[in-house]
């Protein structure tokens, strides 16, 4: 079903948006695809390689939890990657390549992380040139992408799968492999406050998936204070880290 009330058009302002949004007035079609206790394997991925793109893609044209505003997110970091030309970028969880092949086609030098094997070759098939490596990023970086620094590190729909206490450390170890001038961008179901999450998870019902952690930017900032987050639908937005 479409959302109505939220102008997707519009381009939104860091840390505005979610709060207004009603989700109490019944235009949500809420599904979901694999749950945490399948997802959160190589094998679980793997089952999911396939059909990823497509269940995804429909997700976002249903502005359905919790894939809407995924098209958007994607393109304001391929538009923010960009705008430095042909930058070293690190992608996390990279999945099928959606994005990063954007980056490789535009001549960026891509790495990337992913623990899900199919999705791997599926990905190297898009990106022939591109430095994959399979790893669990719950675990850190890959040895190999540790003997380098970037001037992107980005995440999109993946570090959820982290709980809180990870996402701080995982970050933190991400920021020191940034080069002078680097940044983090991170697209993922995201909201300003622990309220607007609660209101989404009471109007998904039975279809919140609430093994997954989502960001919530107040009380990330207590570890990050200079974190930046710019909403791009009622339950997803991008956020940056600066390199210090």
């Amino acid at each position: 079903m479409e959302i109505t009330g939220y102008d997707l058009d519009a381009a939104p302002e860091p840390d505005r948006g979610e709060d207004d949004w009603d989700f109490r007035s019944g235009v949500w079609d809420f599904t979901f695809l694999l749950r945490r206790d399948t997802l959160l394997t190589g094998q679980g991925f793997d089952r999911w390689a396939e059909g990823y793109d497509a269940s995804v893609d429909r997700s976002d044209a249903e502005g359905s939890y919790p894939f809407a505003g995924y098209q958007r997110v994607q393109d304001a970091i391929v538009r923010r990657v960009l705008a430095k030309g042909r930058p070293v970028v690190l992608d996390i969880g990279f999945g099928t390549g959606v994005l990063t092949e954007r980056l490789y086609q535009a001549g960026c030098e891509v790495y990337g992380q992913d623990f899900s094997s199919e999705m791997i070759a599926i990905a190297r098939g898009k990106m022939p040139g591109a430095k994959l490596c399979q790893g669990d990023f719950a675990r850190g970086l890959a040895a190999e992408l540790t003997e380098r620094d970037y001037d992107f590190i980005l995440a999109t729909y993946s570090l959820h799968h982290l709980t809180d206490p990870e996402k701080v450390r995982f970050l933190t170890e991400l920021r020191a492999r940034l080069r002078p001038g680097g940044t983090i961008l991170i697209g993922d179901v995201a909201f300003k406050t622990r309220t607007a999450l609660e209101a989404c998870r009471l109007a998904a019902g039975e279809d919140w998936d609430g093994e997954e952690a989502y960001f919530v930017v107040e009380e990330l900032r207590k570890d990050f204070p200079d974190l930046c987050f710019v909403p791009m639908s009622p339950c997803a937005g991008v956020l940056s880290l600066e390199n210090e």
